[in-house]
C-alpha cells in the first residue's frame, strides 16, 4: 500500500492537479477575508477572530474535493489501469485507503498556509486577542469535515467511467450531507423529530466542534461517515473488479 500511496501523491505532485488545488482554496480565501468587502472581510469586522475562514471553508471545500477526487477511479477505470493494479499484491482496501490518504493529504497541505492568517491576527490584534480554543478546535473541525469530504467524494469516482459525472455525484451527496437535513428540518414538518433531522447533517457537527469543544459524539459522527463511505468505496471495487 506504502508503494500505491506514494505513486498517487508523486502524480499530484508531478501534474498541476494538487497545486491548483491549494492554489484555488488560497485565493478564494483570501479574497473574501482581507479584499472583498463584506461581512467575511476580518479588516471590516474589525475583530480578531478567524471565524470567516471557516465559513467559507467548507463552501470552497464542498467544490474543491469532488474536483480533486472525480478521477481516482474514474480515470483508471476509463483507462483500463484499473485492472493492472489488480495484478499488483495488493488489497481493495489497500488501493482504497492509498487513495483516501493521498487525497487527504492534498486537502490539508491546502489548509497549512492559512496559518499565515492565524499568525497575521494574532500579531495584529490587541488583548484578550485571538479565541485560541476556538481557532484550534475550527481547524480540527475543517480536517474532519475534508475527511468525510474526501470519503463521500472517492466513492462518487467509483460510480462511474466519467469523471464530470463522478464530480457531480460528490458533490450532490456532499451538499445533501452538509446543508440538506437542515434544510428539512427547516419547514418544521417533523415536529420533534426536526432535531433529530438536523444531528444527522454535517454541519451541525461542523460547528458544534468549531466551538472549541471536541464532544465524542461528533468524532463518532464523523468517523462513522468516513468508515461507512469507505467501505462503500470498496463494495463498489469488488463489483466492477
Amino acid at each position: 500500500m506504502y508503494a500505491l500511496l506514494l505513486k498517487e501523491l508523486s502524480e499530484f505532485l508531478s501534474s498541476l492537479t494538487g497545486y491548483i488545488a491549494v492554489v484555488i482554496f488560497l485565493i478564494i480565501t483570501s479574497l473574501f477575508l482581507w479584499v472583498f468587502p463584506g461581512n467575511l472581510n476580518i479588516l471590516d469586522g474589525g475583530y480578531a477572530t478567524l471565524e470567516p475562514l471557516f465559513t467559507i471553508a467548507p463552501w470552497v471545500f464542498l467544490f474543491l474535493i469532488p474536483a480533486l477526487n472525480m478521477k481516482s477511479f474514474s480515470e483508471e477505470w476509463r483507462n483500463g489501469t484499473l485492472e493492472l493494479i489488480y495484478t499488483k499484491p495488493v488489497t481493495e482496501w489497500q488501493i482504497v485507503l492509498a487513495k483516501y490518504i493521498a487525497n487527504n493529504l492534498v486537502t490539508i497541505i491546502a489548509l497549512f498556509p492559512t496559518l499565515v492568517y492565524y499568525y497575521s491576527i494574532r500579531r495584529l490584534s490587541l488583548d484578550p486577542g485571538l479565541d485560541e480554543g476556538a481557532t484550534w478546535g475550527s481547524y480540527i473541525g475543517i480536517v474532519f469535515l475534508a475527511l468525510v469530504f474526501n470519503a463521500i467524494s472517492l466513492f462518487a469516482s467509483s460510480l462511474s467511467r466519467n469523471q464530470i459525472v463522478s464530480f457531480v455525484i460528490g458533490l450532490f451527496i456532499s451538499f445533501f450531507l452538509f446543508v440538506g437535513f437542515e434544510q428539512i428540518s427547516s419547514f418544521s414538518l417533523l415536529g420533534s423529530f426536526d432535531y433529530i433531522f438536523i444531528q444527522l447533517g454535517i454541519n451541525s457537527h461542523y460547528v458544534s466542534i468549531s466551538r472549541g469543544v471536541i464532544d465524542s459524539r461528533d468524532l463518532i459522527y464523523f468517523l462513522s461517515l468516513v468508515g461507512a463511505f469507505l467501505i462503500f468505496t470498496r463494495y463498489r471495487l469488488e463489483v466492477i473488479k
